[in-house]
C-alpha cells in the first residue's frame, strides 16, 4: 500500500456535493468525488469509464489554509430554445490551500503520480473555471499510511498566511479522513463516494469520515522572532525619584 499526496491550491476552488443548477454550493474542503474526478481526468479516462479501482482508494485531506467563501451570480441561455435560464448562485473558496491524500495499491498510486506529472486532460479544482496555481503532485509514501503522510507533510499555506501566524511555532490543522470499518469513534456521512461520472446518470454513494487535527511546524516563526527587537530598558518612574 502507498499514499499519494496532492497539493490543491488556486485562486478559486469549488467542491460541491449537493449542488443544483440554481444554487451550486461548495464544501469547506475537497470532496472525494472531486479529487477522484481529477485523478481520472489526469489518466485520460472518459466520464463513462469504470471507476471501481479509483473509488476504492482511501481518501483524506488536510486544511492548510481555509480560504474565504465567496458568492457569484451567473446567467445562461437554453441551448435549444435560446431562452434565458434562471439566475444561479455559485459559491467558491478563495485563496484556500489543501493537502489531499489517497491510499491504495502501490502500482495504481505510481500510475496516478505519473499521470499528474503529464495529465491527459487539464486538471481543475472542482470546476473547470478553477485551475490550480501550482503543480498538483507532491510525493508518494510507502510506509507512513494515510494519517502519517498527512501529519508528516510540511505546511503548504501561502507565505503571507504563515507570517500572519508568525508568533506560533506550531499550528493546528484540521484533518478529515475516511473512516475505517468499526472502532473509529464519532463519524460524519457524506454522499460523495463516486460510482459513475456518466453525465446521463451520475451516481454517488455514502461514505463516512472523521475529523482530527495535527500540529505542524511554522518554519517562518523563527524568522519573525529574530526580527523582533527587544523592548528598551526604560523605567518611566525614574523621573519621579526625588520629587
Amino acid at each position: 500500500m502507498s499514499v499519494l499526496l496532492l497539493r490543491l491550491a488556486g485562486p478559486l476552488q469549488s467542491w460541491g456535493s449537493a449542488a443544483r443548477f440554481a444554487r451550486r454550493t461548495t464544501e469547506s474542503a475537497p470532496t472525494k468525488s472531486g479529487v477522484i474526478g481529477l485523478l481520472a481526468a489526469a489518466q485520460g479516462r472518459d466520464r463513462g469509464d469504470d471507476l471501481t479501482d479509483l473509488a476504492a482508494l482511501r481518501f483524506g485531506v488536510r486544511v492548510d489554509q481555509p480560504g474565504t467563501r465567496i458568492r457569484d451570480y451567473q446567467t445562461a441561455h437554453h441551448a435549444d430554445t435560446g431562452k434565458s435560464m434562471p439566475v444561479s448562485e455559485r459559491f467558491y473558496l478563495s485563496d484556500a490551500v489543501f493537502v489531499a491524500a489517497v491510499e491504495g495499491d502501490s502500482n495504481l498510486i505510481d500510475d496516478l503520480y505519473r499521470a499528474l506529472r503529464a495529465p491527459a486532460y487539464l486538471p481543475y479544482l472542482g470546476r473547470r473555471s478553477c485551475p490550480p496555481s501550482k503543480p498538483l503532485e507532491l510525493t508518494v509514501h510507502m510506509d507512513l499510511g494515510l494519517e502519517g503522510a498527512l501529519a508528516g507533510e510540511r505546511w503548504h499555506a501561502a507565505e503571507w498566511y504563515q507570517r500572519r501566524l508568525g508568533r506560533e511555532k506550531t499550528v493546528p490543522l484540521e484533518v478529515i479522513v475516511e473512516s475505517r470499518s468499526g472502532g473509529d469513534g464519532p463519524v460524519d456521512t457524506f454522499r460523495d463516494q463516486p460510482l459513475s461520472f456518466d453525465p446521463r446518470h451520475r451516481r454517488y454513494g455514502l461514505r463516512t469520515v472523521r475529523s482530527t487535527s495535527v500540529r505542524v511546524p511554522n518554519l517562518l516563526a523563527r524568522a519573525v522572532a529574530a526580527r523582533r527587537t527587544p523592548p528598551p530598558d526604560h523605567d518611566p518612574a525614574t523621573v519621579l525619584k526625588g520629587v
